[in-house]
């Protein structure tokens, strides 16, 4: 708790400098401090086992989380969550088609209107390498497995993959391969397609690339992660365009000498708001009219090279960003598309880790957190007042 209370307290002190000689610092900006409600989320039938957290999302008065059940000999499978209106949660029913499906954690989750999909893992094999699991819910509600060569998201030019997207074209997965970004793409979900090596998202002979998170917008799709030029040993924010998923457009982004890479996206209508790393603080990128500008700085990265921005949204007009300085996770709220940042005191203790997780989800007015501290998983809630 104590290392959670240090990482929000270090968000209200980044502020700018003050101008002039001798005059003081503008004062922190105060915490914004919810008015949690823990909600319950059941445990789905099935072997006995702790409930494991590890994303939420929403579309219209859909809200979803995924993650898994956890039983006491380290089993897993898969498990996930939905609700009408971010307090009543129902577990959803599973199909699971292989072996690896059986035991997925599922990490990442989308939904467009009526849809829902997500995205699992389970590390196995010779290498222990992630064993990458897709899966979309069918009309009677049940969430089943859409089977895939290995090689699909695996293989000898694996990097990994990243987070799933929908809209209006459809469904769109983020990630990596050995020749640099890479998108997976599908109309419904039951099954995707590898688009590796494209112009203008791939590697090329003066640039490396790496995709981290898209969204589907009416025009087509975003995609953010980071570039890295072939004499440099930084990495530079970058961004991607595309109309159809299937050929690319990399929207140049100014950089630093520091390390700086998008790691999450949010729609704000006339404008995107990414968020990420950017040297030894957290970032913020806005985007209008095709092109992007930095915008504020919160928190800090810890110098632990393992902080990361865990998830994004937007309620109440509001951004929020929750992320990690390798020791805990804390979470940020800017009111003006990202300039500014204040600090949101959690409902309790949130410590990182390759087994904890937290993730928020918006709409409306409604804010909803999932925490996974290791030991339990556990869902907030809360109404947010406009700014």
């Amino acid at each position: 708790m104590r290392a959670l209370v240090r990482s929000v307290l270090v968000a209200a002190l980044i502020v700018p400098a003050a101008c002039g000689s001798g005059s003081a610092p503008p004062p922190p900006p105060e915490l914004l401090r919810p008015a949690w409600q823990e909600q319950r989320l059941p445990v789905p039938p099935g072997p006995a086992g702790r409930l494991a957290v590890r994303d939420a999302t929403t579309c219209g008065s859909h809200w979803y989380v995924v993650g898994a059940v956890i039983g006491p000999d380290d089993s897993t499978r898969p498990a996930a969550w939905t609700s009408p209106d971010g307090q009543r949660w129902t577990s959803l029913a599973f199909r699971p088609r292989t072996f690896y499906g059986e035991q997925a954690v599922l990490y990442t989750a989308a939904c467009h209107g009526d849809a829902f999909a997500a995205v699992g893992a389970k590390s196995g094999g010779a290498h222990g390498n992630p064993r990458v699991t897709t899966w979309y819910q069918r009309d009677d509600g049940v969430m089943d497995e859409v089977l895939a060569a290995f090689s699909q998201y695996g293989g000898p030019t694996a990097g990994n993959v990243s987070r799933i997207a929908a809209g209006p074209e459809g469904w769109l997965i983020a990630g990596n391969r050995n020749n640099g970004a890479a998108v997976w793409l599908s109309p419904d979900a039951k099954g995707f397609v590898l688009l590796a090596g494209v112009p203008g998202l791939a590697n090329d002979p003066d640039v490396r690339t790496t995709a981290v998170d898209a969204l589907g917008r009416p025009d087509g799709w975003v995609l953010v992660g980071a570039y890295q030029r072939v004499d440099r040993i930084d990495r530079d924010p970058a961004a991607w365009t595309s109309e159809d998923g299937r050929t690319w457009t990399r929207v140049e982004v100014a950089g630093t000498d520091g390390y700086e890479e998008m790691q999450r996206v949010v729609d704000r209508g006339s404008e995107l708001v990414a968020v990420g790393l950017a040297g030894p603080a957290f970032g913020a990128w806005r985007g209008t009219g095709g092109s992007w500008r930095p915008a504020g700085q919160f928190g800090s990265t810890g110098g632990s090279g393992t902080a990361i921005v865990r998830s994004a949204a937007a309620a109440a007009g509001e951004v929020f960003a929750a992320a990690s300085d390798g020791t805990a996770f804390g979470l940020w709220s800017s009111a003006d598309a990202g300039q500014t940042w204040r600090g949101v005191v959690l409902p309790g203790a949130a410590p990182a880790g390759s087994d904890r997780s937290a993730a928020i989800a918006g709409a409306g007015d409604l804010l909803v957190l999932v925490v996974d501290d290791g030991q339990t998983g556990k869902v907030w809630s809360t109404k947010i007042a406009p700014g």
